[in-house]
Parts: structure tokens; C-alpha cells; sequence
């Protein structure tokens, strides 16, 4: 029988990264700048903790015993990472092509 968690623990660390920290970073960024209408900033108190959250999934994942745990923990991550980014970037988004 394979392994099924160990891709997904690559895939969730993938995502974290990439699709959850990075984004905070860089829109947390462009407030700090004034390179962004100042609403942008308040997409952050949404963004951020949910970012937070997807990094203590994973870290869970990674210290379970119980592969079908540590599943569910990897696939709940990369589900908040998902919900920060449509919250960061989406609004990041809306925002701008409101204000013009």
C-alpha cells in the first residue's frame, strides 16, 4: 500500500508558501507603501489570521500519527489558504477596479 500523505504534505507546504504566505506579504506590503487604496488594508485582518490558522494545520499534519488525521489536516490547510487567498487577492482586486 502507498503512502498517499506524503505528496500531500509536499503540496500543502507548496501552498502555504506560496499561496499563503507570499500573498500576506506582498499585499501587506502595498498598504504599507500607500501603493493601494487605504480599504485594501482591512482585507488583512481577514486574510492574515486565516493564513495563520492554514500554518498551524500543517504543522498539525506534520506531527500526527494517524495518516487519515494527517489528511484531513493537509486538505483543511490548503482549504484556509484557498479562503485567505479570494480574501487577499480577490478583494485586493475589487477594490482597486472599484476605486479606478
Amino acid at each position: 500500500m502507498t503512502n498517499a500523505v506524503g505528496p500531500l504534505r509536499w503540496y500543502a507546504v507548496l501552498a502555504v508558501i506560496f499561496f499563503g504566505i507570499l500573498p500576506a506579504v506582498l499585499v501587506s506590503l502595498l498598504v504599507a507603501r500607500g501603493n493601494t487604496p487605504g480599504q485594501v488594508g482591512f482585507l488583512l485582518i481577514g486574510g492574515i489570521p486565516l493564513v495563520v490558522a492554514a500554518i498551524v494545520y500543517a504543522v498539525r499534519g506534520f506531527t500526527g500519527d494517524d495518516p487519515e488525521l494527517s489528511a484531513r489536516r493537509f486538505n483543511r490547510s490548503m482549504a484556509l489558504v484557498a479562503g485567505a487567498d479570494v480574501i487577499l487577492l480577490g478583494g485586493n482586486a475589487l477594490i482597486r477596479a472599484a476605486t479606478g
